[in-house]
């Protein structure tokens, strides 16, 4: 492989706890139940919009009219923009890995679901030591994962073929992805979903650890 392109929650960071929150404090504020920490590892990986509607009860989305979501993603997009580090943290061994992958001269990106400015944002506070290529969160006009348009752009922008590259993620969504994309799909078995998603999905290969990722060269 030349090239790994990298989900970034739950793959890169452990983001979960600041990602609940921004939810969570929506809920509280209209009076509607929260919901614990676990159950948020199932609503991440699919964007904002997808995130906000699984947090909300059911009987309140039924009768939410399209134009109301919006409002509540924002809300929730605002509070996590001014909370997003306070809890969120690379996994172990991450940073020495992906040393090691830049060592051995691959070239390495991130991809993710998550708002465009939020995710170059948190890419640059926690890998500032990281020759990241590209990096590309959530934009206008380009539909999200697993729809294999962005990884397509991306992989092109990078002047790689989609059988050089390998694309890293925690979720079926990221196995869905580079498999969209003509990509080989490598489970991060560390991250919010667990080993036995990724291989149902159809991952090559499912890791335990980050630190495994040399096992790739």
């Amino acid at each position: 492989m030349k090239a790994f392109i990298f989900d970034l929650d739950g793959t890169l960071l452990n983001s979960l706890e600041d990602i609940a929150q921004s939810c969570n404090v929506v809920l509280r504020r209209h009076s509607w139940p929260e919901h614990p920490l676990p159950a948020y590892r199932q609503m991440v990986g699919r964007g904002f919009d997808y995130l906000v509607r699984s947090a909300l009860p059911a009987d309140v989305l039924a009768e939410l009219a399209p134009e109301g979501l919006r409002p509540l993603v924002e809300e929730a997009r605002a509070w996590y923009g001014g909370h997003m580090c306070e809890h969120t943290r690379p996994y172990d061994g991450l940073d020495g890995a992906l040393q090691a992958l830049c060592a051995g001269g691959r070239v390495l990106a991130v991809l993710s679901n998550k708002p465009d400015e939020l995710t170059t944002d948190l890419v640059r506070r926690y890998f500032p030591g990281i020759p990241f290529a590209l990096v590309r969160g959530a934009r206008p006009g380009v539909p999200l994962k697993p729809d294999p348009a962005a990884p397509r752009e991306m992989l092109a922008a990078l002047g790689l073929a989609a059988k050089d590259a390998c694309y890293v993620g925690d979720s079926d969504v990221d196995v869905y992805t580079a498999r969209n994309a003509g990509m080989t799909a490598v489970g991060a078995g560390w991250g919010f979903r667990g080993a036995a998603e990724l291989e149902a999905a159809g991952a090559a290969c499912v890791l335990d650890a980050p630190g495994r990722l040399t096992e790739l060269l």
